[in-house]
């Protein structure tokens, strides 16, 4: 008996459910009034937006200059933001795509409000690009296309317009993806609204009816746009690399670049994805849907990723010494014991040791540690984009010109500016589509036999005895 006991799997989908009460629990978010906790949350995003919009009318208003950058550090908060956020915008698209590629049933709890993060963080990691060219108004320069002056060919050879590439399509395709997975549940919502909203939400589900042709189409749709998305996942964030890897600066010259850049990201994005997902889990009471399953799931590929990320930053450490080039041994000499050597322990400490937490199953299922690793982890990897962009540039090969780097309020209100553009737009979405994906958490079920609906639930054991 103990034998088939342990084959049975956690379900993902606690709670005794039936069909209606699991509709009720996701669309109901969607209908209420919007609770205190969500309220307060909004007015903080919208005040770290409005200082945001702020910074940034400065930063055009008055030019470059009100950036503390010099002549040594050409990048500095908006260069480490931007990857940053490229970073945190790679796991929404790896949860689903990947994931339902693999048939990876833990995905369906997780993968809606992973995708809306996609969306929401790459929005805030173009923000970068569009104003730290100086002159704001020639930024139409990025995008090569005939216009009255003759046709206007940019660089082609320039890594920052093979990102605009890499996002902008990286971009469409999740943006496609994201909206192809909320169509049925529009219009599960349509159906039960009342009035402009009955329509509004009518427009949204391109008149799905739910028939068997529309889930067949819808189906083919989810997996021609999974394996669109699963090679961009890798391809994006190499491409970033490459902002780097393409020069000859001591540091950032180096093939371990692409890897270790995927990588990295995926593991930052996974963290934030658990941010975002214990605090929806607490507020909205997704509780049966959001399972102590999906977080341990998740934990799992922070360790992964994190620990592969540590290997990249000995492998850096070992290629530096290795190679007898007394410019890249003073590098990672200069990142580890120089000015900024509080950001490198600081992105050693959170990045390559509290992940190995996660070796723990007591840890991996506990939901307090699981949120304060995950913050723990996006700051360490914050302070690793820095360490690559201020503590390389800080010391080139003139000592005369070395420099020390401190941000002023408008980077960093900029920044502040991008955090309050991200929640506010996942607080939006939160009020206006289910963050669960409703009919995926049904063929779970269904899937299943029904084991885990209604009655049924009860007699699951009795059945597995």
């Amino acid at each position: 008996m103990s034998a088939v006991v342990s084959k049975i799997r956690e379900p993902l989908v606690t709670g005794s459910k039936t069909y209606h009460q699991i509709t009720e629990d996701l669309v109901g978010p969607t209908e209420k009034t919007p609770s205190v906790e969500w309220i307060i949350g909004f007015i903080i995003a919208l005040s770290c937006l409005g200082f945001g919009v702020f910074s940034i009318a400065w930063t055009i208003w008055f030019g470059i200059g009100s950036w503390d950058l010099n002549r040594t550090i050409g990048w500095g908060w908006d260069i480490t933001n931007f990857v940053w956020w490229v970073g945190i915008g790679h796991a929404g698209t790896l949860i689903s795509a990947i994931l339902l590629l693999f048939r990876q049933k833990w995905r369906t709890g997780v993968n809606r409000a992973a995708e809306a993060m996609t969306i929401f963080a790459v929005i805030c990691a173009a923000l970068f690009p569009g104003i730290h060219v100086g002159r704001a108004w020639v930024v139409f320069f990025f995008f090569p296309y005939p216009n009255t002056r003759g046709p206007l060919w940019v660089n082609f050879n320039s890594p920052l317009l093979w990102d605009l590439f890499a996002i902008s399509t990286y971009f469409t395709v999740s943006l496609l993806f994201w909206y192809t997975g909320l169509v049925p549940d529009f219009a599960t919502v349509r159906d039960r609204a009342k009035g402009i909203r009955k329509k509004l939400y009518d427009v949204l589900a391109f008149g799905w009816t739910g028939s068997a042709k529309h889930w067949q189409r819808w189906e083919s749709l989810s997996l021609i746009l999974a394996g669109l998305a699963t090679p961009l996942v890798l391809s994006v964030h190499t491409i970033v690399s490459f902002d780097f890897a393409t020069s000859v600066i001591p540091g950032w010259h180096t093939t371990i670049f692409p890897p270790y850049f995927v990588a990295g990201a995926i593991f930052s994005g996974f963290a934030m994805v658990l941010t975002l997902m214990i605090i929806t889990r607490k507020i909205l009471n997704l509780q049966d849907y959001i399972t102590i399953a999906h977080i341990e799931s998740m934990n799992k590929v922070i360790l992964l990723t994190g620990s592969m990320v540590g290997v990249a930053y000995l492998t850096e450490l070992f290629v530096a010494w290795y190679s007898g080039y007394v410019y890249e041994q003073f590098a990672f000499y200069n990142r580890a014991l120089g000015p900024y050597w509080w950001s490198y322990f600081g992105m050693m400490t959170c990045n390559v040791i509290t992940p190995q937490f996660f070796w723990s199953k007591k840890i991996r299922r506990n939901l307090n540690w699981t949120f304060a690793l995950s913050i723990v982890v996006n700051i360490g990897m914050w302070f690793e984009r820095f360490v690559i962009i201020a503590t390389t540039l800080a010391r080139d090969y003139l000592p005369s010109s070395w420099s020390y780097y401190v941000p002023t309020w408008v980077e960093v209100g900029i920044y502040i500016g991008t955090i309050g553009i991200f929640f506010t737009f996942y607080l939006l979405f939160t009020r206006i589509a289910p963050v669960v994906a409703i009919a995926e958490i049904k063929s779970i079920l269904k899937a299943g036999g029904n084991q885990y609906v209604g009655e049924n639930a009860t007699h699951h054991k009795e059945h597995a005895h």
